[in-house]
């Protein structure tokens, strides 16, 4: 009985305009915006090699005993795209370029929508957009009137009149339209991987190929939850007209509006300062410990006895004793610098990712949400290949800081370059890649949530139908 009636459901949805709208969506929507996103990476790749060529940090040589200004980059950490970005662009276009290590601290360059910022002003379409935005919108319109279609027809009653148990009649309006939705969308998906293919997409590589089926688990599991939203309206209401415009009404506040309220609402709660700030605050820090070690050498200066004629003299003997007497000083600001330059990176750490865990908590509220966060880790784009980045060119700076900057003194009163003295730039290390174990495990949350809204949703579903008077 339960195959009979899926088979009436997926022949009244194959006959619909419905259908029609999903099918044109599904084929020009996932192939076209998969083959643009591929090129528009093959052409960032090609600007991040040419970027990493222009900086030839591998022949850049400097001279500790001729240092160069505290804010001059010394060296560059580069971010290369990643060819999963085809799927979801996520953080990538907002991410800085690349970080540049000066004596400060670390810069941030440019992101890449800084020369294209036209662009990006209406967002992104992408893999990531057409699932979580469209498809979802659509998934609702496919369930909106399942049972309050049939209660205003009056056919609902004709066909609980017979002996047709309740679950069966909702599992078969579930699965068949599910079933309708699916195929489509697997189809057009398929077809957009094997132009990616065609196109030099690496899809068979070992660090790919799992994340775009696990990808692919992900939306399938996201358009149930909507397909489980959209069978509770119907299952509540008893005019689809008046269903249509609940379910629009939830999509809007579900897809649009809460997704962004949380940030919102975290950064009320809980304000933080600007990176640029901070690094402006290590700047004029640095600029104070420079006039006080100036003042400090200028008084060893003023010890130096004068001749008859009044007149300090310098000779080299006496600079080399200054010198000696300021190396211990020097130290001792260098670490009290070093300590508050710490402090203030720590203090603004933690600022920022109070905000942000408070941002993600609110805004989890809806399954869009737990999509995007599971996507974007997923494809390389999100917040842990962002935190990636940023924890290797923390390690970088260390390393330039052990290897480089600690050997430079900016009090020596006679300096002579020697072309033995150059030091040789320490490369930057590779980004490290987070595997899909690691992926899941830190996005747990976000995979329990979408299964928890589809149970859950499913579930009142059926409660609601089965104690509804027909």
């Amino acid at each position: 009985m339960l195959m009979t009636l899926i088979q009436k459901e997926v022949m009244h949805h194959i006959l619909s305009v419905r259908f029609v709208a999903l099918l044109v969506m599904c084929l020009l929507l996932v192939p076209l915006t998969l083959s643009t996103n591929y090129r528009n990476y093959r052409q960032n790749l090609v600007d991040y090699q040419e970027a990493v060529k222009l900086a030839n940090i591998e022949e850049t040589t400097v001279n500790p005993k001729m240092p160069p200004q505290p804010e001059v980059e010394v060296s560059k950490l580069f971010f290369k795209p990643t060819p999963l970005s085809v799927f979801a662009k996520g953080l990538e276009d907002s991410l800085p370029s690349y970080l540049g290590m000066t004596r400060n601290g670390i810069t941030q360059g440019p992101p890449s929508t800084f020369s294209a910022p036209l662009s990006q002003l209406l967002g992104h379409l992408d893999f990531l957009f057409v699932v979580g935005t469209v498809f979802s919108l659509l998934a609702l319109l496919f369930t909106f009137d399942a049972v309050a279609g049939e209660k205003e027809a009056g056919t609902l009653r004709i066909n609980l009149a017979n002996p047709l148990p309740r679950d069966l009649f909702l599992w078969s309006k579930l699965i068949g339209g599910y079933f309708v939705f699916v195929v489509p969308f697997l189809v057009s998906f398929l077809l957009g991987l094997l132009v990616l293919v065609w196109q030099g997409f690496p899809l068979g590589e070992p660090n790919i190929f799992p994340r775009v089926l696990s990808l692919t688990a992900i939306s399938l599991l996201y358009i149930g939850v909507f397909f489980a939203i959209g069978t509770v309206i119907s299952t509540y209401l008893d005019n689809s007209k008046t269903a249509l415009i609940v379910a629009f009404t939830v999509w809007v506040f579900a897809v649009l509006i809460t997704p962004r309220i949380g940030f919102l609402t975290a950064k009320i709660i809980s304000p933080t300062r600007t990176s640029q700030s901070v690094y402006m605050e290590k700047t004029a820090m640095r600029d104070n410990f420079d006039a006080e070690l100036k003042d400090q050498k200028m008084k060893f200066f003023m010890e130096v006895p004068p001749n008859k004629d009044g007149a300090r003299i310098i000779g080299p003997e006496i600079a080399k004793k200054i010198d000696e007497r300021m190396k211990s000083i020097e130290e001792e600001y260098r670490l009290k610098f070093q300590n508050r330059a710490n402090k203030l990176d720590r203090d603004y750490k933690r600022e920022t990712e109070r905000q942000e865990q408070l941002g993600e908590t609110f805004s989890r509220i809806t399954p869009t949400s737990s999509l995007i966060y599971l996507t974007t880790n997923l494809t390389q784009t999100g917040k842990v290949e962002r935190s990636n980045y940023f924890q290797t060119g923390d390690r970088y700076y260390e390393m330039l800081h052990a290897d480089f900057f600690t050997k430079i003194s900016d009090h020596i009163s006679h300096r002579v370059h020697r072309p033995e003295d150059n030091v040789k730039i320490t490369q930057p290390p590779r980004l490290a890649t987070t595997n899909l174990g690691e992926i899941f495990s830190q996005s747990v949350i976000d995979v329990l949530l979408l299964c928890f809204f589809a149970v859950i949703l499913t579930t009142v579903a059926f409660l609601k139908f089965f104690r509804s008077d027909i």
